[in-house]
């Protein structure tokens, strides 16, 4: 290669995160609304910040006694000195995501309200630009993190001696792929957290406010609304920006190290990084074609943000071809394909995902019908929905994985085909971008139509921000798809990426599945996610309860307060919201670390190798049933709020409701969190693979 292809990476984050201040200036110059919608405004602002500020205070304390585990091990030579370091900045950098954008998402939303009060284009502009700034950063923030640890890795092992047995070009990758689990930690508190909180919230609102009182959506006189609109930010804003950074950099890592296993070396090392950079500047281009007609339908909007996911696709479609064939040879080319399959499997997942979880189309109408006859059946039809809509998203990303593996070459040569694997995970999230900014925009969609309706708007605003909402319940949902399908990839490619690994440290493994410890492994990895989602599940119905019962004695001991004439105290729902996520996120997130290190530990490598698998495979379906149970139920509730089967307020409108409050830790805490889960238990595995080999009970 006479032209260095990696200078690429930084120049591509450098340019993500300058577009992602310009938006971010920008937003800030639009019309903030009258001084009710900004004090609406602030008060969530406010609130997002106290919440974030006490999770890092709590998460701070975990990274820094994780720190001082792993520099004791290195220091032990289990590993590289470097690891402690790589963990920390991961996690900064994936917080930091998190912080930025759902900074702009607080700021947007007041500004959404009023832009709205304008034209629906310009609202939709607003929020979606918002969510830009939140995929932009996500992705620069992640070529910065790699791009730094490359180039410092690449200098120090030219000047210092490598480790015993690795080249230089294996001992960069094998560092850089254990950053990755600074980020999955700070990503699962994020998830597990903010999904805690903003659901917690959501719950008790709807079941007392809505259900109990008999008043609408954001209402002012509910005291949980607040808290509400400020779990949408912590949650579905900050949480889902580091849950997608840590996927990011974590299928490129995992892809790099899989390049120099197949034997493709430095070039092996540039082609996911580049592909990363390409596909930063297609979702920059990709935002200038959001656009849309003054008509508040779904279809038109939806078009809309499709327009530009599709033009960033098919760019990065294009070039890579040319990256491909220039960088590894034209005796490669056929990883092109690999690529094209990962890019296809992510749209045609957000288009099932969009069957699904939209009222435009049968599943989501069946919830809404059985609303008919009570919340019973509609939890039972939701849940058969949620059930069948897992079929179409497995049978996708087990035909990209096989396509990725035999049109990589690995009928020949199995290491490429891994490769070949790994690469489409990278495929699928080089548009992360804008793919990400359409996912969050709808809490701002969101915020800005609590914002419309508690500053007491005009007819033509609520029904303008009600059309962003609705559309973003249906991109929240395709987010979430695209999220799991590449969490996926991501976590096939990591076990893989652990193999070698343990290869590396000259440990030969049986994975024939008549080995026990791997039938074990995946029993138990199976169980896994399922004993997690109890873990979050129970976490929300406790503190949804506590909202519950504040949200009752509100309305009970403040007089005035159901005619208007007294305030809520909305302060003290945050309160209670923010004390009790961080109580409840600790022991699932403990669990993510401690239950792959206990199976490798009892027995084996090779348990460990079956625990992943299982993990992955029952947790992908899992999530894929659990987001869109959550986002089909959401949009039935809406569809009924349309005015089908009686409107807002009827016994059908009742059900509806308690069908989405079920949903909600579905669709916003336990599914999104198994994402996380499963990359973070592959994680763990490979930084502590030595540690694991040297001190198993079962040899």
């Amino acid at each position: 290669m006479s032209f260095d292809f990696l200078i690429l990476a930084p120049v591509g984050s450098i340019a993500a995160l300058l577009f992602a201040a310009y938006l971010a200036v920008s937003i800030l110059k639009k019309d903030q609304g009258n001084e009710k919608m900004k004090e609406i405004a602030s008060a969530v602002k406010i609130g997002a910040r106290a919440y974030l500020k006490r999770q890092y205070v709590c998460v701070s304390v975990f990274f820094a006694v994780v720190f001082t585990i792993l520099l004791i091990l290195a220091l032990k030579n289990y590993l590289v000195i470097f690891v402690p370091f790589a963990f920390l900045t991961g996690g900064l950098f994936s917080g930091l995501s998190g912080f930025i954008g759902m900074t702009i998402a607080t700021e947007a939303s007041n500004r959404t309200a009023s832009a709205a009060g304008k034209s629906l284009n310009s609202g939709l502009r607003v929020a979606f630009s918002s969510g830009a700034v939140m995929g932009l950063v996500v992705v620069g923030l992640g070529l910065l993190d790699l791009s730094i640890w490359y180039y410092f890795l690449n200098w120090y092992y030219s000047t210092h001696p490598i480790p015993v047995g690795l080249d230089k070009i294996t001992a960069i990758t094998s560092t850089m792929l254990c950053f990755g689990m600074g980020a999955s930690s700070q990503a699962l508190f994020a998830r597990v957290g903010g999904g805690i909180f903003t659901k917690a919230a959501d719950v008790g609102a709807d079941l007392v406010g809505k259900v109990e009182a008999g008043i609408p959506e954001d209402d002012p006189r509910n005291p949980a609304v607040i808290a509400d609109n400020v779990g949408d930010n912590v949650g579905d804003v900050a949480g889902m920006g580091a849950d997608l950074y840590e996927s990011y950099v974590g299928s490129i890592v995992a892809t790099s190290a899989l390049g120099v296993a197949a034997g493709l070396g430095i070039a092996g090392v540039t082609v996911p990084l580049v592909m990363a950079a390409v596909g930063t500047v297609s979702s920059i281009i990709g935002t200038f074609f959001v656009q849309s007609k003054e008509e508040a339908s779904q279809k038109v909007l939806l078009a809309a943000l499709r327009k530009g996911v599709f033009i960033s696709s098919a760019l990065v479609a294009v070039i890579s071809f040319f990256l491909i064939w220039k960088i590894l040879g034209w005796e490669h080319i056929r990883v092109y394909w690999a690529v094209l399959s990962g890019l296809i499997a992510g749209i045609l997942i957000g288009l099932v995902t969009e069957f699904y979880t939209s009222s435009s189309f049968k599943p989501t109408k069946s919830i809404a019908n059985a609303s008919v006859t009570g919340p019973a059946t509609v939890v039972i039809e939701g849940i058969a929905v949620g059930m069948s809509s897992t079929a179409m998203p497995v049978i996708i990303v087990g035909a990209a994985i096989l396509a990725s593996y035999f049109l990589s070459g690995g009928a020949h040569n199995f290491s490429t085909g891994l490769y070949g694997i790994a690469i489409s995970a990278v495929g699928m999230l080089s548009t992360l971008g804008i793919t990400l900014a359409t996912d969050a925009y709808g809490p701002v969609a969101d915020n800005a139509g609590g914002n419309a309706q508690m500053a007491g708007l005009g007819p033509e605003v609520r029904k303008r921000t009600d059309a962003l909402d609705a559309l973003g319940n249906t991109t929240a949902a395709t987010g979430k798809g695209f999220a799991i399908g590449s969490a996926a990839l991501t976590a096939l490619a990591l076990i893989a990426a652990y193999k070698d690994q343990v290869a590396l440290y000259g440990k030969e493994m049986n994975l024939s599945l008549m080995n026990p410890a791997i039938l074990v492994g995946l029993f138990i990895g199976g169980m896994i996610p399922f004993f997690f989602c109890s873990m979050t599940m129970s976490a929300v119905g406790r503190a949804a309860g506590k909202i519950v019962i504040e949200v009752r004695r509100q309305f009970k001991e403040i007089i005035g307060l159901m005619a208007g004439t007294a305030k809520p105290d909305y302060g003290r729902c945050v309160e209670i919201a923010t004390i009790a996520a961080q109580k409840e996120m600790i022991m699932p997130s403990l669990l993510a670390l401690i239950a792959p290190l206990a199976v490798g530990l009892l027995i084996g490598v090779e348990g460990q190798v079956g625990f992943l698998t299982g993990a992955t495979v029952s947790g992908f379906v899992l999530a894929i049933m659990m987001a869109n149970c959550g986002g089909a139920w959401d949009n039935a509730k809406k569809y009924i709020e349309e005015g089908y089967h009686g409107g807002k307020g009827s016994l059908s409108h009742k059900a509806g409701v308690v069908g989405d409050t079920v949903g909600d830790p579905f669709k916003d805490t336990s599914g999104p969190s198994l994402n996380v889960l499963i990359k973070l238990m592959s994680m763990v595995s490979i930084v502590f693979a030595s540690f694991v080999i040297k001190n198993t009970l079962f040899k």
